[in-house]
């Protein structure tokens, strides 16, 4: 670059000063701002405001009509709106004081999502003799978890609670058949015992009785109603299995049973595969249908067994359900019931060929009739289970022992 040359060093005068504003002018990015006020002169008029918004807004005015239209509730109004402290903490307790606002409760009735509910019900629930908390029907205190009755030993014998009444009150799932039950199952049972002396063909008319309650109450007692494809299927498979032991010699008559159950269960399977229904839910009717099935057919026992270990069994079995369903304690009852049904073994053998080996059978007969009347009291049963399962099991679980040990003591 060339020297700059100093003229106030060489005596000269200085150079003339450099106009900023122009300087600043032609090296400015943006275009100056004019100033209208001229120096020492008047303010300029003020801008006005709502219209330099409305031409520099990036959305259009908001407009009051605009604002009820797209509103997602509709307006307060003055007599109905939220009293001077609702939404503050303290409101919920001071809400229910004489000095409440006289639109509060208006308001909360006008708004609540539940029904109101009234204060007497909590006091009725805390003044019930008895109730309290841990208690089933008494109150629960925070965080507790809700107490329950002992769950398999009692049970209901006399049924005095609804099924749908003990499972919301958290009462034992055992409910027992009862007296009624127990009735027709003695009926039951004193038919078998009275018709196994006149032959098969009269034993057969109560045996399939037995086993059309025996196919619909197991299927009923599982919650599968109303089934009608797995309890016909059942069905037909116990009138097979009669026809095949009264079609062959007695000695063949377990060998018929076993055969036609295990047909039957293959049937079964083919019948559960061509389901169009949910894997687990095949499996759940599979599992129903053999059991429904396998008792149904297993009822044939009956049929094999002698005429005088089919009358000790039935007899035992109706004496021991019986007795059962008196009221009783729990311990007690089922060893006066097993009792019952050993000593009317007894009696009815020394009628019959079985002599004092009908101990034997009674006491084994009353054990099975036991168990099946405590599958038939499970998992809140209603009275139609207790009206067919509760009648049928015993009797179809007292079968097999019928029969064995009427080989046996015979």
């Amino acid at each position: 670059m060339p020297p700059v040359r100093d003229a106030a060093a060489s005596g000269g005068s200085y150079p003339p000063p450099v106009h900023e504003a122009a300087a600043a002018a032609e090296t400015a990015y943006l275009p100056p701002v004019r100033d209208a006020a001229a120096p020492g002169g008047p303010y300029p008029p003020p801008v006005q405001g709502a219209a330099a918004a409305a031409e520099t807004a990036y959305l259009p005015p908001v407009r009051e009509a605009a604002v009820a239209d797209t509103a997602y509730l509709p307006p307060v109004r003055g007599g109905a709106g939220a009293p001077d402290g609702w939404y503050r903490e303290e409101a919920p307790a001071a809400a229910g004081t004489a000095g409440a606002a006289p639109g509060a409760e208006s308001w909360a009735e006008a708004t609540a999502y539940l029904p109101p509910q009234a204060a007497a019900d909590s006091v009725e629930a805390a003044e019930q003799p008895g109730a309290s908390a841990g208690q089933p029907g008494g109150p629960q205190a925070p965080g507790e978890e809700p107490a329950y009755s002992p769950p398999t030993l009692g049970g209901n014998t006399m049924r005095a609670v609804d099924p749908a009444q003990a499972r919301a009150e958290g009462l034992s799932p055992i409910i027992d058949p009862g007296p009624q039950s127990a009735l027709l199952t003695a009926a039951l049972g004193l038919l078998l015992a009275a018709a196994a002396p006149f032959g098969d063909l009269a034993l057969l008319v109560p045996l399939v009785a037995l086993q059309g309650l025996t196919a619909a109450g197991w299927f009923r007692l599982n919650g599968m109603w109303p089934a009608r494809q797995g309890i016909a299927l059942a069905f037909l498979g116990a009138l097979v299995a009669d026809a095949a032991v009264l079609a062959v010699d007695a000695v063949h008559g377990p060998g018929a049973i076993i055969g036609t159950l295990g047909v039957w269960v293959l049937l079964t399977l083919v019948l559960q595969l061509r389901s169009a229904a949910d894997p687990d839910e095949r499996m759940y009717g599979l599992m129903a249908s053999v059991a429904s099935a396998a008792l149904a057919i297993m009822c044939a026992g009956f049929l094999a067994a002698g005429s005088a270990a089919v009358s000790v069994g039935a007899v035992a079995v109706a004496v021991a359900v019986f007795v059962r369903a008196l009221p009783l304690p729990p311990a007690p009852s089922v060893a006066v019931s097993l009792a019952a049904a050993a000593g009317s073994g007894v009696a009815v053998g020394a009628l019959t060929s079985i002599g004092a080996g009908g101990a034997l059978l009674g006491l084994a007969a009353g054990v099975c009739a036991l168990i099946g009347l405590r599958v038939a009291a499970y998992d809140y049963p209603s009275k139609f289970v207790h009206m067919t399962a509760g009648v049928a099991l015993p009797l179809a679980a007292a079968a097999p022992a019928v029969y064995l040990l009427g080989r046996v003591v015979g």
